[in-house]
């Protein structure tokens, strides 16, 4: 049948992945860091992806395509959907019940994390864990350096996580859209002494500034050998 669906032009998609988060009916993934139609009998063609994307990627046309499944959306929704980043979306329940499957371990062992995913280029801008979050800004490597990470900074956060070296990118545009977007509590940034953990910090300050927020923030730096520096 001829029916107006969503078209994604994959050299305007920048991987941000709200149009995936945007798409109640799980249309969209996100593929290879792009955003891709895999269900177009899950489009119903009403276009809630459209003005969550940022660079205009997305945009309708009248084609020929499958007609909207509704019962097959109904029935994906009641399973377990993954996220729009691939992986299989957790919360803090989930993650409770699995700390207390481990109970029999003679160390305690009790996971923080509240949200997935974690890691800054897959969080979805306007994702509601965001909304009044204390929000933990992280490089990767702090979490291994210091042995109490989860119980004394990932604990009552919304965690994020990057390493600026490894992944060649400035992240400071996409914390400004998440701090401006969302009603952010406060800020902090855990990082390494190394000085390539100068990058996660500066973007921090950059997205602070560019929000035009007034929010609380401070930075907490681990030494190589797992201790508190200042």
């Amino acid at each position: 049948m001829i029916r107006k669906i969503i078209k994604i032009d994959e050299e305007k998609c920048n991987g941000c992945g709200a149009c995936a988060s945007a798409c109640h009916e799980g249309a969209i993934e996100m593929i290879n860091g792009k955003a891709k139609l895999t269900r177009e009998d899950y489009c119903d063609g009403l276009g809630d992806c459209l003005p969550a994307c940022p660079t205009g990627a997305i945009t309708f046309e009248e084609r020929e395509a499958p007609a909207y499944n509704e019962a097959a959306v109904l029935k994906a929704k009641q399973e377990k959907a993954p996220l729009p980043c691939g992986c299989p979306g957790t919360h803090s329940k989930s993650i409770d019940r699995k700390a207390s499957d481990m109970s029999h371990i003679s160390a305690p062992v009790v996971s923080r994390l509240s949200q997935w995913p974690v890691q800054i280029k897959l969080a979805p801008v306007n994702a509601p864990y965001f909304d009044g979050a204390n929000l933990l800004i992280a490089a990767d490597c702090t979490a291994f350096a210091y042995g109490n990470f989860h119980n004394e900074f990932i604990r009552n956060h919304i965690t994020l996580i990057g390493c600026p070296k490894l992944d060649s990118i400035d992240y400071s545009e996409k914390l400004t859209e998440i701090i401006a977007n969302n009603n952010i509590k406060s800020v902090t940034v855990v990082r390494m002494e190394v000085p390539c953990c100068g990058g996660i910090e500066h973007a921090v300050k950059q997205a602070l500034h560019s929000s035009g927020k007034f929010i609380p923030w401070r930075v907490v730096t681990i030494s190589t050998d797992g201790k508190i520096l200042d």
